[in-house]
């Protein structure tokens, strides 16, 4: 196998760490985060929520089974950059041929590997995510650290309309003969969302971020889900006004990014976490039964719960660092959970929130 070049992966605070270059030739840079998963690094690398950001993954060995199209969670690779402290180089899966290098390389994707990538996670849990730079053109470290100090902050961008740039007031249709007509607006979101629905008689009409309201209740749903997707909540104002038209007028579930959302639109604030939450491990409590489930996440912006106004209630919290991980409207069948109950990848036992939406809306319906 031919000796891949040397690459570095700089910090805005000036740490840089050497490695070799898997994947596409060249440089990239995005916000540097990091996931704990074991597994499912092609959900990851393909979902939306990760735009603009380089991924490391703590586990030391990725890409010893194949890729296969149904794990994709988008069209595309949507991380600007990955990093592991070893890729493998065959695959057992009886499926694709190709190893991550190849992944990578075919979809255009920079990365490093070679690098102790749990030294990145202590640094990053330490001192924050922060901007960086992936690059393997012998480039100074003092010029990669520059570049990385310029790359436009996470906090105040808006990201949905990079990963959702097809046409307002047009939708897709999906699982057409379902009974039940969901409606999704579509911040970026997972195929797993949609699947899920699909899983559970529903037919999905899956609407651009920037339709109106209007537009959307004139399809006649039963129900909204506000999707997952990139980027600060609190830039969407336009969204947010949109959203808030919902309320009350149908059954509404917000995940990750759409629970961010909803509660902004109920009034409450949302804030930047220190390094986020991003793998399959995140225990999470139940304020109400005090049942405790272990879920999947991906976010770096947080509801901040003592915002919350006298109509919308805390249900769920983590138990890792106490941040909120669900509310509920009151007054109006309305809530949404910060994790992923699709869980791609991660643990299944939050898929119960589909159901929890989809008997609120059969009673909602039939009141």
């Amino acid at each position: 196998m031919k000796a891949r070049p040397k690459a570095l992966l700089a910090l805005e605070d000036g740490t840089v760490f050497q490695g070799r270059s898997i994947g596409a030739s060249g440089s990239t840079s995005g916000e540097i985060v990091f996931n704990t998963s074991h597994c499912g690094y092609q959900e990851i690398l393909t979902d939306p929520s990760y735009c603009r950001q380089i991924v490391v993954m703590s586990f030391p060995l990725i890409g010893n089974y194949s890729f296969e199209v149904e794990d994709q969670e988008s069209e595309r690779i949507q991380v600007a950059g990955f990093a592991v402290t070893e890729s493998a180089g065959i695959t057992s899966s009886s499926g694709s041929s190709l190893n991550l290098h190849e992944y990578l390389e075919r979809n255009g994707v920079v990365g490093i590997e070679n690098i102790d990538t749990r030294a990145v996670v202590r640094h990053v849990r330490s001192k924050g995510a922060m901007r960086a730079v992936i690059s393997a053109l012998y480039e100074e470290q003092k010029s990669l650290i520059e570049r990385a100090k310029s790359i436009p902050p996470m906090k105040g961008s808006n990201l949905v309309d990079e990963v959702c740039s097809y046409p307002s007031r047009e939708y897709l249709q999906v699982n057409a003969g379902g009974r039940i007509p969901i409606a999704l607006m579509d911040f970026g979101a997972k195929q797993s969302i949609i699947n899920s629905l699909i899983q559970r008689d529903c037919k999905v009409m899956i609407f651009s971020a920037r339709t109106s309201a209007e537009e959307i209740l004139k399809s006649k749903p039963a129900g909204i889900i506000l999707s997952n997707g990139p980027g600060d909540p609190a830039a969407l104002n336009e969204i947010i006004s949109e959203i808030k038209k919902f309320i009350g007028k149908l059954p509404i579930f917000g995940i990750c990014l759409g629970h961010q959302l909803l509660a902004l639109a109920a009034n409450a604030n949302t804030y930047k976490l220190p390094f986020g939450h991003r793998g399959g491990n995140h225990p999470v409590i139940d304020l109400k039964t005090n049942s405790i489930s272990i879920t999947s996440q991906n976010h770096g912006f947080a509801v901040d719960e003592e915002s919350l106004p006298k109509n919308v209630e805390a249900t769920e919290r983590n138990l890792y660092d106490g941040t909120n991980e669900g509310i509920s409207l009151t007054n109006t069948p309305a809530f949404s959970v910060q994790y992923h109950p699709e869980a791609r990848p991660g643990p299944r036992e939050s898929a119960k929130q589909f159901d929890k939406f989809l008997k609120m809306v059969k009673e909602f319906n039939h009141a």
